[in-house]
């Protein structure tokens, strides 16, 4: 910070100050952002389920349930047999698409397994029509 004693011409005058004044042109600014930053709208990453309706009955039968495993290295098993590849998976979950009374389907994968193919499965079950499909053995991932 610097003191300004006089000007240079000799005269009892002060010099015009030449700078821009900032601080109102930066309390804009701030009150701009502010208000974009209220305005944006949140993004929601949200799946849509489609959830039952509450029911109190007990079901007259237990339900088939289909297990499929996903391995380390993608291999895809229904109910412990091994599937050759995608299309054979979604021949499968077609089979229990077109059932009046969906049989379950319970995916496992191994947690070395990819996200693409557990994803790959799930997509294509949901594209389908399998409404009665869970996740089984979360707690392998529980450290």
């Amino acid at each position: 910070m610097g003191m300004n004693v006089g000007s240079s011409s000799g005269s009892d005058e002060p010099e015009v100050m030449m700078d821009v004044n900032t601080t109102p042109l930066i309390d804009v600014m701030l009150v701009l952002i502010v208000m974009l930053i209220i305005t944006i709208p949140i993004q929601l990453h949200s799946v849509n389920l489609d959830m039952p309706p509450p029911s109190t009955q007990q079901p007259l039968k237990d339900p088939v349930v289909h297990e499929v495993f996903i391995d380390f290295d993608g291999t895809v098993s229904w109910d412990g047999v091994a599937l050759a590849n995608q299309a054979s998976v979604e021949a499968k979950l077609a089979e229990v698409a077109a059932e009046p009374d969906q049989s379950e389907v319970h995916i496992k994968p191994n947690k070395l397994a990819e996200y693409g193919s557990v994803a790959a499965v799930m997509a294509a079950a949901q594209r389908l029509g399998v409404k009665k499909m869970g996740m089984v053995g979360n707690e392998q991932y529980v450290k």
